[in-house]
């Protein structure tokens, strides 16, 4: 099972530089090891507020329990608290991504289908079948990386990459699902210790 973790790091006052460094440091190379058994799978860095310390990462791990002891492990958690949210599979998930889009900055859309009472069943089921076939398309140019099921209903995470804002929002508007999506859009910027970085 996929897990996206939102970590956010609290360095106490009045710690040295030095101590600083050196949790960092180790940090960087325990996720290494856990990037080379396949645990962490990558790593971004969300729209940052001064001097805020955040990353989000995706991580495998058969259980909650077995996810926890791996979070537990990274040197920075005796600064930081981490934010679990369950990731499922989703039926429209890309088979394979395309290499069209590869070094345009990547986001992160959390979606929401809200769908108007009384609408006929069948257009429901026509913008379902639309949004299968739209996706697989925007899968093989190397667009849509990823996409998951998220915890609540008709709610999904999707990972993009895209030029900049104004091409992420042509494509959420060619989604046959659009007029009853609720969209909410993160850029990320990459992070120095993301696997696919370490491996490019």
């Amino acid at each position: 099972m996929e897990y996206l973790v939102t970590m956010t790091t609290h360095v106490p006052e009045g710690t040295s530089q030095e101590a600083v460094d050196d949790v960092r440091a180790r940090e960087a190379a325990h996720s290494r090891e856990l990037a080379a058994e396949g645990v962490l799978r990558r790593l971004w860095r969300p729209p940052l507020a001064p001097g805020e310390w955040r990353t989000l990462g995706l991580f495998a791990a058969g259980d909650p329990g077995e996810l926890e002891k791996v979070l537990a492990s990274m040197p920075l958690r005796v600064w930081r608290t981490d934010e679990v949210t369950p990731l499922s599979p989703h039926p429209n998930d890309p088979p394979a991504v395309g290499v069209a889009a590869a070094g345009d900055p990547e986001f992160f859309t959390t979606f929401t289908l809200v769908v108007p009472d009384g609408t006929p069943a069948d257009d429901v089921e026509r913008g379902r079948r639309g949004e299968q076939v739209r996706t697989r398309e925007l899968g093989e140019q190397g667009r849509l990386r990823r996409l998951w099921r998220l915890p609540g209903q008709g709610r999904a995470l999707g990972l993009w990459r895209a030029r900049d804002t104004a091409e992420m929002g042509e494509m959420l508007a060619s989604l046959p699902l659009s007029p009853w999506l609720e969209v909410e859009v993160t850029p990320l910027t990459e992070h120095p210790s993301d696997p696919e970085r370490a491996a490019a």
